[in-house]
């Protein structure tokens, strides 16, 4: 059984997302949420968020129990890219990209054994 949450189009880039989400994958809860709320970056709250949303989801929807729940899956993906111009020598324009992310996690029990 396992429950998932998922965070679309965070205004932060996956690049950097996926330096935290690759600190948890694996994890117990506990330890997860512990590392995160450790790790000095941006993106940390917002995966900390989407870790509890799925923890709640496998609680209320499949009536797990939170204490033996494991990260069984966590990636990003690349959301839509926000097209912005900025101004430069000469009368040039450059194009800066806004990039955004798909967070998503699932959570499963644990195996006995």
């Amino acid at each position: 059984m396992q429950a998932k949450a998922v965070a679309k189009s965070v205004r932060i880039a996956p690049r950097k997302v996926r330096l935290v989400v690759d600190l948890i994958r694996g994890k117990e809860i506990g330890e997860a949420i512990a590392v995160l709320r450790h790790t000095q970056r941006g993106a940390s709250p917002v995966v900390e968020k989407v870790l509890n949303s799925a923890v709640a989801n496998a609680e209320h929807n499949y009536e797990m129990e939170p204490d033996n729940l494991v990260i069984s899956e966590a990636f990003v993906d690349e959301g839509v890219t926000l097209k912005r111009f900025r101004p430069r020598a000469q009368g040039r324009a450059s194009q800066i990209n806004k990039r955004t992310s798909h967070v998503t996690i699932v959570v499963s029990e644990k195996k006995e054994g």
